[in-house]
């Protein structure tokens, strides 16, 4: 085994999966982070007495961060205490209905039959119809190496076809319930990997099952603790991080990788790296390896992105015992919202309202008698059809507009108030263009041309993190870690 270290470039949630990884088998590694901070997308801003978690909110699969700890020989309770969070969520319509979803059986049924009688039926078979999307998808594009066809070909004929991958998810959606109000919240699942419901393949109706069956979680302290367990794991195995390094480009010769340069001249010898980095950027900002990187950039130059984000941060006055801790406040036209996002390239008009208010589960994240308020819009990634420089502040004006007129106007009770566009979320994370989940999932085909984990053309380079295999979100960048070290392991490092 090499005595040079094996180094992750990224301290994300990917880029720490593997190193605890590698570490547990005995590798020695060394993880570069360009940030202060470990945690990636995952981050948080405390001011004025508030805190905020500014990357993800909604955790699912509890089960990838137990394997995670168990693999390196440790209980996750004993680093991270998961709390279920009920309702999962409570969702708010133009028209005035209030629908609070829950794992509560009995209590879900009865609402859904407020809205349609037929529909806790088809509720129910839909429920059973995204746990045997999960139950066949699982094994291949989940918990796996990338597929391929082979490993489609294991995959009996019938779950083939139940796979659905012909349809859109508002399709399939459409043929189990009637209720528009439940077409919207089960089509709300799109957006977990920045997609439109009206143009993904039904397949990603398995994400409904993750939160539907399985339920959503919320770390003792606030999600930012996730980064910080990780960290903690990382470096009792002897894993060492160096903050505010920022890598210039890797190194390579004869196809093969040699080590990383950093910004301030220095080489740092390695015969094998994990890029826990956004595979765009890292391609047109990191001075990627040749001899296929320009032939590689303009390849994901060509591929739609994912959606991005418009954040505020809202220190508020008062207590609005009407919300939870996860609310949705959703438009009156969701098909134009994803049309405005994808084909339009702007920000919507209406947009649906994600609301989180941390301080319901932590109340130490926002002073006594106040609320810290997490209000995310989805938005298009960074194109030429909008400058977020001259109208963020007009644009969140106009949400905190929609708040007002849906019976939550704190337009005069604002502490604190900060707003992070795309441009600063490409600026904190190196996400391409602000992308928040990399390429696009709006095609059938998205599963099968995502980014790979390992580099085909240079020896000892791999991929961790969103934009690649297995997607986005904490527990799937948790995977691709896994996948990542795991290969290159096999490969003889």
């Amino acid at each position: 085994m090499s005595r040079k270290p094996i180094i992750v470039i990224g301290a994300g949630i990917g880029g720490l999966s593997a190193a605890i990884r590698l570490a547990a088998s005995g590798r020695r590694v060394l993880v570069l982070e360009q940030n202060s901070r470990v945690g990636g997308k995952m981050g948080e801003v405390r001011r004025d007495g508030f805190r905020w978690d500014t990357g993800p909110s909604v955790i699912t699969m509890r089960h990838v961060f137990d394997e995670l700890f168990s693999a390196a020989g440790r209980r996750l309770d004993d680093y991270l205490h998961l709390e279920a969070v009920e309702p999962l969520t409570r969702y708010f319509f133009p028209d005035g209905v209030r629908l609070d979803v829950t794992r509560d059986l009995p209590q879900m049924l009865k609402q859904i039959r407020q809205l349609n009688e037929r529909d806790v039926e088809g509720y129910l078979r839909f429920l059973a119809y995204a746990a045997r999307l999960h139950r066949i998808t699982g094994p291949v594009f989940i918990y796996n190496y990338p597929p391929s066809w082979r490993s489609l070909s294991r995959v009996s004929p019938a779950d083939i076809l139940a796979v659905d991958g012909l349809r859109s998810m508002h399709r399939a959606i459409s043929s189990f319930v009637q209720s528009p109000h439940l077409r919207q919240v089960l089509g709300r699942f799109a957006t977990y990997v920045g997609a439109s419901p009206f143009l993904a393949p039904a397949t990603l109706n398995v994400i409904a099952h993750v939160e539907l069956n399985e339920g959503v979680w919320y770390p003792r302290g606030g999600v930012y603790r996730i980064a910080e367990a990780y960290a903690h794991l990382a470096q009792e195995l002897g894993v060492e991080i160096q903050t505010d390094t920022r890598v210039a480009g890797i190194e390579v010769q004869s196809s093969r990788v040699v080590g990383v340069r950093l910004e301030d001249g220095r080489l740092i010898s390695s015969n094998a790296v994990i890029a826990n980095v956004d595979i765009a950027s890292l391609y047109e900002k990191l001075r990627a390896p040749q001899p296929d990187a320009q032939r590689q950039l303009a390849k994901i130059q060509r591929q739609p992105l994912s959606c991005s984000g418009f954040i505020l941060l809202l220190g508020v006055e008062g207590k609005h015992l009407q919300l939870t801790h996860h609310n949705i406040f959703f438009s009156s036209d969701y098909y134009l919202e994803f049309e405005q996002i994808f084909d339009r390239g702007v920000p919507p008009s209406e947009p649906t309202i994600y609301l989180a208010i941390t301080s319901r589960s932590t109340p130490e994240d926002a002073p006594p008698g106040l609320e810290n308020w997490f209000v995310l819009v989805n938005a298009p990634a960074q194109r030429a059809t909008w400058d977020w420089r001259t109208q963020a502040e007009s644009y969140g004006s106009r949400v905190l507009d929609l708040l007002a007129a849906r019976g939550f106007d704190v337009r005069d009770k604002l502490r604190t108030k900060i707003i992070i566009t795309p441009l600063e979320i490409e600026q904190m994370s190196g996400a391409y263009r602000g992308a928040l989940y990399g390429f696009s999932s709006n095609s059938r085909w998205a599963a099968f041309r995502r980014p790979h984990n390992r580099a085909r053309e240079v020896g000892g380079l791999y991929f961790a993190g969103g934009t690649v295999h297995p997607g986005g979100g904490v527990p799937l960048a948790t995977l691709s870690g896994k996948v990542a070290s795991q290969m290159l392991i096999e490969d003889g490092f």
